[in-house]
Formats: C-alpha cells, structure tokens, sequence
C-alpha cells in the first residue's frame, strides 16, 4: 500500500513538467534553463511596468531568479565545486524567499508589522543561507556529498548532516506563520472578498503541497523552480487589487465636504429631515460616522462589518435622504446644521 502511494504522488510532478520519467532527467536542464528565463523576463518587466516598485515585491523576483538560475547552474555544471557553488546560489534565493512571500502578505492584509522585525528575519536568513552554504567546508549540512551525472544532467549525491533539518524547520515557520497571518486577516475583515483570501491561501499552499510532494517523493527535478513562478504571479496580482481599492477608499475619504453651500431648496431640507427619522440604528451610526469625518474603513472597524454590507447600509442612506453620494449627504447636513 506504502508503494502504491509513493507511485500515486510520482505522478504530481509528471503532470506539472509534460514529461515521462524517462525523459525528466534529459530535459531537467532546458526546464531550469526556461525557468531562469522566465523569471529574468517577469523582473524586468516588474521593474517597467511598476512605477511605485514594493521592496519585498522586488525581493521575491530577485529571489526566484537566483534559486532557478541555480538549479540550471548545477544541472549543467561539471566539477563538484562548481556544482556546490550553484547549490548555495540556489539557496540563497531558497532563504529569502519565503521571507519576501510573508512580507508582501502583511502588507496585502493591510497588517502592521514591529520596525525591528524585518531585521530580524533578514538577521535569521543569513544564519540559515551560512549553514545551508556549508557543504564543501564544514560536515554540518551535508555529512558527505558527491557529484552524480545522468544523461547529461548533475544532481549531488548527498548523506544529510547534523544541521540539514534546520532549513526544513525554517521552511515551515514561514509556512505556518503565512497562513496564520491570512486567517488573522480574514477575521480581521481586513481581506475585504474572499475571494482574495483564497488566492492567498493558494499562493501558501500550493508550494507546501509541492514542497511535500519533494520530501515524500524522490525524483530529480526540482518541481518548487515552476510553482515559485506562480506563487509571484499570483501575489504580485493581489497585491496590486488590494492597493488599488485602498487607494480609491483613500482618495473619497480625503475629497473634502465644502463648508460654504448655496441655499438648498425647501424640499431638500424636509426630506432631509425626514430622512433622519427613518434611518434604522444601524444606519444612524454609519450617518453619524459620515458626519464625524471618518472613512470608510473607519467605519467598517468601528461598526465591524464588511465593504459590501456598508455599501448595502449607503444605498438605503442615500434613498432615504434623497441623493446619490456621501459627499452630496454631507453637503445637505451642513446646510441643515446652518439653518
């Protein structure tokens, strides 16, 4: 049963490449090869096209290009020092990585983050690349290593080391903090659709399904060098959605009421008063937010309720009083104040 599992799970990553395990190993090199193109291609144009380019956007480009041009440095390489020294370029984009992803997830959940925190984690990136760098130095990582060429291809041979399980303990805080950040996001309300909350429990779980999929299966290719591709695809897509809506929301809340209005007609004025003596209590608060100068997420914190059920209480406020936006309701109360 335990051999027909392992042969159920071989067959993720035969769907994922468009190979046979025959021909795995003689096209690895042109896969990595391809990757690394790619990835080159995605951060240069990440860098055109994004005029207010995110640091930790930046980062994950950067990250994903050094751990695919690493893989394809050492299924190409010839020597075992060669082929060591592209499995430390490899994993110095492996190290920074997950920690970009969780960065750019704080920051699509709209989540503050302690200032020495991103020290911090730079700090333990560095320890972590140091011992996962060592093989070739020092027996801690990798007890023994060799150099292993099938059909063209190199791969290393290794006897894990004292310290090999570090990294994989690394891997999976960052996992496991990811996915508690989503789910503080989600009961927060701060992921205002949840359907941008499934993108980013996609973007975390596609790649610990295929990192489980490495540590159960033994094959020869690297399946992380095509989902890391995708996971920045897909955070770079809501990221930019997210910023977007913060952006409009900002811009209402900061369109200022005028102060100074001509004076409205007779009937204005009494549908206005009689607006008020019908909204619910629900829909008091949210007027008398309004009238306090709060903006919509303002709102939305203080009556803990989501964009569309505010949206929902605005339709009804505005019927009520007899106008079409926030900044006409506004208009009308102050020159209701005035008289």
């Amino acid at each position: 049963m335990k051999k027909m599992n392992m042969a159920t799970l071989g067959l993720l990553p035969l769907f994922l490449t468009g190979c046979a395990v025959g021909e795995k190993a003689g096209t690895a090199s042109i896969i990595y090869g391809a990757a690394a193109m790619i990835s080159l291609l995605l951060l240069v144009g990440y860098c055109f096209i994004d005029r207010k380019k995110n640091l930790w956007i930046m980062v994950l480009f950067s990250s994903v290009l050094v751990v695919n041009s690493g893989y394809f440095w050492l299924s190409v390489a010839n020597s075992l020092s060669s082929a060591l020294m592209a499995n430390r370029f490899s994993y110095l984009g492996s190290v920074f990585l997950p920690l970009s992803m969780l960065m750019i997830i704080l920051d699509t959940a709209n989540l503050t983050q302690k200032k020495w925190l991103s020290g911090a984690l730079i700090t333990l990136a560095g320890v972590i690349f140091c011992i996962a760098a060592s093989p070739g130095i020092l027996p801690i990582y990798y007890k023994e290593v060799t150099l292993k060429i099938v059909d063209g291809v190199t791969t290393l041979n290794k006897v894990y080391g004292p310290l090999h399980s570090v990294y994989l303990y690394y891997l999976l805080g960052y996992f496991a903090t990811m996915l508690a950040v989503i789910i503080h996001a989600i009961v927060k309300k701060e992921l205002h659709s949840p359907t941008h909350a499934v993108i980013l429990l996609f973007a975390v779980l596609i790649n610990i399904g295929v990192w489980l999929v490495e540590q159960l299966v033994h094959i020869d290719f690297e399946i992380l060098s095509v989902s890391y591709i995708i996971t920045e695809l897909f955070l770079l897509g809501i990221h930019r959605i997210m910023k977007e809506q913060r952006r409009l929301l900002e811009q209402m809340a900061a369109q200022p009421a005028q102060t100074s209005q001509p004076e409205p007609p007779a009937e204005e004025l009494k549908q206005f008063r009689q607006g008020l003596a019908l909204l619910t209590p629900t829909e008091r608060a949210v007027f008398e937010a309004y009238t306090a100068g709060k903006t919509s997420k303002e709102v939305m914190e203080q009556l803990n309720i989501t964009e569309n059920t505010l949206k929902f209480h605005n339709k009804h406020i505005y019927a009520k009083f007899g106008v079409s936006s926030r900044k006409q309701l506004l208009t009308l109360h102050l020159q209701a104040a005035e008289r």
